[in-house]
């Protein structure tokens, strides 16, 4: 069992009954000894087998999962009680201890029943002992309710520690998504800011740059050394060019106003299809998600359809969102000449792969599951499974 508050409790019980059961088979002994019979000899070999028997079921918990042996175990444990029982009367106090092994190995249904068969038993075993008596018949009746009680009430407590530490183990789980959404939201954040200040320092200086650069290459375009000015300006529109490039791949496109599929009908329109690349976007706008997980998937699609225009010579994507009480799905699928997964270089990395090592990453942070079939000469489907309680 995991461990849990409760556990000291259980183990202290279990402790209890082997110590009990053990000071009663001390008892048989003392018994036999100390009032010598023809059936003396016989009651202690039976008596240390018996606590032989009883012994090797913790050998036999920790070695054996089958339930058919354990039940070969307690069947024997109770012949030889049984026998021992009809040797000497004092046998008939094991059936206590006895009480709670059947619950414990038979469950509620069947330990019952066995309970209530071995306090037949046991009556019937004092009464041939020592005659019929009220305390020959009351007392084990009495002792098969506490044992019933008291294994019915640990195993309650054992259901509620494992419900509990279950609903820990989910805590501890949720806490640890929340962590990881709060540090991509925080990644984010970090992103758009970053954003920002390239736009309003370095973009807006280069543009500026760019500028004086032309009107004084404008100005006097025979002077001296006029091809510097212009290497300087062309110099300055290029990094221009990737200054703005970053700003786009630093910010989500209009997730705010236009949500997630309207930002992929945007890029599909235009960045994508300005590279000879048709994406058919497949996704609902009633669809309602949280911004981090439209971010998250928003970029999913933005590394999966560059790895198409990078390596797949496709000429169509299709980009699908489905959601289901269950699970969200999102596949990213293009007609491009596809690759081998199981190649040594796609196994262990070797290849172009960082993209998609991002993608793994971040759908981990999720908490989803990432799929990539592809086949060679058949294209390539990128599948992200999400649950939705964990991705809300």
């Amino acid at each position: 069992m995991p461990h849990s508050v409760l556990t000291p409790v259980f183990a202290g019980l279990r402790t209890g009954l082997h110590v009990l059961f053990v000071a009663l088979i001390a008892l048989i002994i003392g018994r036999a000894i100390l009032a010598p019979a023809d059936a003396s000899a016989a009651v202690i070999g039976l008596a240390l087998l018996t606590l032989a028997t009883y012994g090797s079921g913790a050998y036999l918990a920790r070695r054996s999962r089958g339930r058919a042996a354990r039940l070969i175990w307690l069947v024997a444990l109770t012949l030889e009680w049984v026998v021992l029982m009809w040797l000497i009367p004092e046998a008939a106090y094991l059936v206590f201890p006895l009480f709670f092994l059947y619950l414990h190995l038979l469950g509620a249904g069947w330990g019952s029943a066995a309970i209530v068969a071995a306090t037949a038993v046991a009556i019937t075993a004092l009464g041939a002992h020592g005659g019929w008596s009220i305390g020959g018949v009351v007392g084990p009746i009495v002792g098969a309710g506490v044992a019933l009680l008291i294994g019915l009430g640990y195993q309650a407590l054992a259901r509620e520690a494992a419900e509990r530490e279950a609903l820990m183990q989910e805590l501890l789980a949720t806490r640890g998504q929340l962590a990881a959404i709060e540090h991509e939201s925080g990644v984010l954040a970090e992103r758009a800011r970053l954003a920002k200040e390239i736009h309003d320092t370095l973009a807006q200086g280069l543009s500026s740059i760019q500028m004086l650069l032309y009107a004084a290459e404008r100005a006097d375009p025979d002077r001296p050394g006029v091809e510097h000015i212009r290497l300087a300006r062309e110099t300055a529109a290029t990094n221009l060019a990737d200054a703005r490039r970053f700003i786009r791949e630093l910010t989500p496109p209009d997730l705010d106003s236009h949500g997630l599929g309207g930002a992929l009908r945007r890029l599909a329109k235009g960045q994508w299809s300005n590279q000879g690349l048709t994406v058919h976007v497949r996704v609902s706008d009633t669809i309602e998600l949280p911004m981090h997980l439209q971010t998250a998937l928003l970029r999913i699609a933005q590394g999966a359809i560059a790895n198409v225009l990078q390596h797949a010579e496709a000429a169509t994507a299709t980009i699908t969102l489905a959601t289901t009480p269950d699970e969200l799905v999102f596949t990213v699928s293009d007609d491009g000449i596809g690759f081998d997964p199981s190649s040594p270089a796609t196994r262990h990395g070797k290849s172009d792969s960082f993209g998609l090592q991002a993608t793994h990453e971040r759908v981990q942070q999720l908490g989803g599951t990432l799929l990539v079939d592809s086949t060679p000469g058949h294209g390539t489907t990128l599948t992200v499974t999400l649950s939705p309680v964990r991705a809300a």
